[in-house]
């Protein structure tokens, strides 16, 4: 009796054909995972974080590690944060020390091939003059909207980060570059209108002075007597603040919208002159409708908060300016 013969062959083709399936979903899988692991670039700072992005455009990944009213001088990333760090192709970090909890994270990453731009010590930094910093860099250069940086990023993504079009990245920088100096012609004409005698600056720390340099301030003091938001005044250094607020008959304190006010309140209480305390977005970002969402929406709005707190006259048209504190 003969019997059927069984096609072994079909199993077989159908084995092989699951196999190159699965081979296939591993390897989109592994790609995805690699992705996933290592972004094309990391920034610190989420005013870098917000160039950057313009600069990148759709050309690469941007990872920001400081979220919406993060404080750089305090900020500490996380263990994903960091191993993020570590798997870039590129840091973008501010430097000049105002990274303060997360410079050692950028050095090692540095260390094991990764490269990092430190922004800060490209744009001919300035040295704080007094208190206790004096002579020491000042790390926040972007108050005044200066344009080396957009360069100086634009040259380290064509040659750190694989696989972008460095013509594209270029007409990005182009563009935004022009945005960036129609915004300092604007601060200027806007600067211009206010008197003299009242272009006299007291903040919560020295956090302006690349403002005042570029756009003809005079720095009275700060409430801090420090680049960095983590020293802390005497009760000397606030009675020294509000005699130097008197003479020089100052009408606003500008304090940062992110921070308690009560030093800047103290010292207004502290000195004998009608002195306002107005908000500025001076060294983060905020939520997307909170005023300062974009480094151009941050420059804009302070340009007119202290405009209109040191008495300039008030244009028929100006963008938001910032809130003035509430004395409570």
């Amino acid at each position: 009796m003969n019997r059927p013969v069984e096609n072994r062959s079909r199993p077989t083709a159908l084995a092989a054909v699951l196999a190159l399936i699965g081979a296939a979903f591993l390897g989109l899988t592994a790609c995805a995972a690699t992705g996933a692991q290592r972004p094309g670039v990391v920034v610190t700072t989420n005013i870098l974080g917000d160039i950057t992005r313009e600069i990148v455009g759709d050309q690469a990944e941007v990872t920001v590690l400081m979220g919406p009213g993060a404080d750089p001088h305090s900020f500490g990333v996380s263990a994903p944060q960091a191993a993020r760090i570590e798997q870039a192709d590129l840091i973008v970090h501010n430097g000049l020390g105002l990274e303060e909890n997360v410079l050692r994270h950028v050095e090692a990453a540095r260390e094991s091939g990764v490269a990092a731009l430190a922004v800060g010590e490209g744009v001919d930094p300035l040295t704080y003059a007094s208190d206790d910093t004096a002579g020491r860099p000042d790390p926040h250069f972007w108050t005044d909207p200066v344009r080396t940086a957009v360069r100086l990023i634009a040259d380290e993504l064509i040659e750190h980060v694989e696989g972008v079009d460095a013509t594209v990245v270029r007409a990005n920088a182009a563009r935004y570059d022009a945005r960036l100096s129609d915004l300092s012609a604007w601060m200027r004409n806007r600067f211009a209108a206010i008197p003299d005698d009242r272009r006299n600056l007291v903040t919560d720390h020295h956090v302006f002075g690349y403002l005042a340099q570029r756009f003809g301030f005079r720095v009275i003091g700060a409430v801090i007597p420090s680049g960095t938001t983590l020293a802390s005044p005497s009760a000397s250094d606030l009675a020294s603040l509000a005699t130097a607020i008197e003479r020089a008959k100052v009408p606003a304190i500008f304090a940062d919208s992110s921070r308690p006010d009560r030093l800047a309140q103290a010292l207004r209480r502290e000195s004998h002159v009608d002195v306002r305390v107005l908000s500025l977005f001076s060294e983060s970002l905020t939520e997307r409708g909170g005023g300062a969402a974009t480094y151009l929406e941050m420059m804009r709005a302070n340009t007119t908060a202290i405009a209109d707190g040191l008495g300039a006259p008030t244009p028929t048209a100006r963008p938001t300016a910032g809130t003035e504190r509430k004395t409570p």
